[in-house]
């Protein structure tokens, strides 16, 4: 595998790179962002018109109670109500003028509260799941040889939702703290300089940790998100393996196996909120510093300077109380960042993989391809100095077929997926009727390409979907003319709903040979001009092989063919036979040429008892019959 496709590598230690992107993210969705900003101002607007007009009837109360000592109450913007107006006339307009702006504030709460709603959960989150996905179809095998599921899944789905702890939990509450800063304490300057710089005294210390905080926790936040990743893998290698591990009777084991790393999860995460259970209580104590700080300086301003006790101390009491939830949120906020970045890390890490296979810049599309295939000096490895295939080079022509027989590990597989790019080789060339399948459009390449893998995989659909999965809107018809050929059309007639049975996840509900039976019928409806059947008739017992390929034999006149087996009443059907060991290819020739000569394809032929009287006999000459 390639270094540059495995994820987790190490992380840039600066936040800020991953910060711009989620917030150029954001803006992308600029109207639901302006609407959300401008709902926020007005509700801070709504937040003053409360205090202000709550610490006028005070000031006013405290006037009509004490006209002598206590100054006149200063109206906002200079209106007054008239003169003739009553005392208890003037408390009630104060009043319903509180309730009007308390009022207006919920329903712009509501509003404020579904706008963050649609930005977060419909635009941001759902766009950038669909957008991890879409670009997960585009990476190569490497990437997935190289990355565990566990960790691609927890990607998709957990750090994706982790963004979304990004934007409700750290962007819109930054920009509120900043906006409220700005209304706030323009607002408290208005009044008095000297009280406003007092009570903020202690922010600086709030700053400096909130800052080493933020540095101490944020490995830990990466360490969790590897250990749970290490928790879905071995969850669902158990759901996948739950056979084997069940007949074995190893599920105590797994259970306690489970457990362990839960507990690991739990631990790790029971001593990040240890460190925030200190962070709280001492952002919590320099908040109330402030309001100390008020009651005694902003007391000896109204004693000995007539300070306005409403639309002074209280308005500066209700803002700094506001002040102090805000900054009481910045725990939280560092707690969401931590998560929210280190999850957006791992997102982002998806997103910037290299395509290893991407389409040429000017693709060429073969309209009717005969399949004419030529290797010329392949090369390819997973890491580098252990080359996988080793100066590979053979020619299959048009509607040939072509067997190859190796070891386990001797790159039979890597071989063929070669040829429709799951990988891409690192030195030389594959030609299909004279073009090199890198300048081929890779949808037309793949299309032309019928493949049968070794392990069949089926979704949760309906039969008749899984056959047709290549061609979606192919006809009953033709469907079950694929199931025909490849002796699966008894056993679906059997099925209580035939075509339409739905089946299990992966096919669960099947045997393993009639899972491969569909694999076969999937790749036969493409109609390719090449079919690779990668060891497809493993599964399959004797009889239905013979049934497949006697079926088969009409299907693969005409197009070329690879098939990889070991069985030899499958290789005695190839026109040419290729014997890999290492990676090279160390024998080459029909089964009857091959068993005439002394080397690995007969030793295998011996072992499997093959022609085993004949063997130790002269073969005659070609031409008088022989070994077949």
């Amino acid at each position: 595998m390639r270094r540059d496709e495995k994820l987790d590598q190490g992380v840039d230690s600066s936040n800020w790179p991953t910060v711009l992107r989620l917030l150029k993210l954001s803006l992308q969705y600029r109207g639901t962002s302006f609407r959300v900003l401008i709902l926020q101002i007005i509700l801070l607007a709504m937040t003053l018109g409360v205090l202000s007009f709550t610490g006028l009837g005070i000031d006013f109360i405290r006037y009509q109670v004490q006209p002598e000592s206590a100054p006149p109450p200063e109206w906002p913007f200079g209106i007054r109500p008239p003169a003739e107006w009553s005392a208890m006339g003037i408390v009630f307009l104060i009043g319903g003028l509180v309730c009007a702006f308390a009022l207006i504030k919920g329903v712009m709460e509501y509003f404020y509260a579904v706008s963050v709603a649609r930005l977060v959960q419909t635009d941001i989150v759902v766009n950038l799941r669909s957008q991890v996905y879409a670009k997960l179809q585009q990476l190569s095998f490497r990437f997935f040889d190289a990355n565990s599921s566990g960790s691609i899944i927890n990607r998709v789905t957990g750090d994706v939702q982790n963004l979304r702890m990004f934007i409700d939990g750290v962007m819109l509450p930054i920009l509120v703290l900043v906006v409220s800063l700005t209304v706030f304490l323009t607002y408290m300057f208005s009044m008095h300089v000297t009280l406003t710089l007092a009570c903020l005294t202690p922010f600086p210390i709030l700053a400096t940790i909130t800052f080493l905080f933020s540095r101490k926790v944020r490995p830990m936040y990466r360490e969790n998100r590897t250990l749970v990743d290490k928790m879905i893998l071995f969850l669902a290698e158990c759901i996948q393996g739950a056979s084997v591990v069940k007949g074995f009777g190893r599920e105590r084991e797994h259970e306690e196996k489970f457990a362990a790393r839960n507990d690991h999860v739990r631990d790790q995460q029971h001593n990040i909120f240890w460190k925030i259970s200190f962070y709280n209580p001492g952002v919590n104590f320099l908040s109330h510093i402030s309001i100390m700080i008020l009651l005694a300086y902003g007391g000896y301003l109204v004693i000995a300077e007539g300070f306005p006790l409403g639309t002074g101390i209280v308005v500066f009491a209700g803002l700094l109380h506001q002040l102090a939830e805000r900054v009481n949120q910045i725990a939280g906020i560092t707690n969401s960042a931590q998560q929210s970045l280190i999850g957006a890390r791992r997102v982002f890490e998806v997103l910037d993989a290299p395509v290893a296979v991407e389409n040429p810049a000017n693709p060429k599309t073969v309209e009717d391809p005969r399949g004419h295939v030529v290797y010329e000096g392949v090369w390819f490895n997973y890491l580098p100095n252990e080359p996988v295939l080793e100066d590979v080079s053979f020619e299959a022509r048009s509607g040939e077929c072509i067997a190859i027989l190796g070891e386990t590990g001797a790159g039979k597989s890597v071989l063929l997926s070669l040829l429709p790019r799951f990988y891409d080789c690192q030195k030389g060339r594959i030609l299909i009727d004279g073009l090199d399948v890198r300048e081929w459009d890779l949808e037309n390449l793949r299309r032309c390409i019928g493949v049968v893998f070794q392990e069949s995989f089926l979704f949760s659909n309906t039969i008749a979907a899984n056959i047709a999965f290549g061609r979606p809107h192919a006809d009953r018809k033709t469907i079950e003319r694929a199931a025909r050929v490849a002796a699966a059309h008894e056993f679906i007639k059997d099925l209580p709903e035939g075509y339409d049975t739905i089946l299990g996840e992966a096919g669960v509900n099947l045997s393993g040979g009639q899972r491969q039976r569909l694999a076969i019928a999937r790749a036969l409806l493409l109609d390719p001009s090449i079919l690779i059947l990668d060891d497809a008739t493993a599964a399959i017992d004797s009889k239905t092989e013979e049934e497949i390929f006697v079926a088969l034999n009409r299907v693969i006149a005409g197009r070329t063919t690879f098939i990889v087996a070991h069985r030899f009443s499958t290789l005695r059907r190839a026109d040419r036979i290729l014997v890999l060991e290492r990676g090279r290819i160390v024998q080459t020739g029909s089964h009857d040429e091959l068993m005439r000569r002394k080397g690995p394809y007969r030793r295998v032929a011996r072992l499997q008892l093959v022609d085993a009287p004949a063997m130790d006999e002269p073969h005659p000459s070609p031409g008088k019959g022989g070994a077949s």
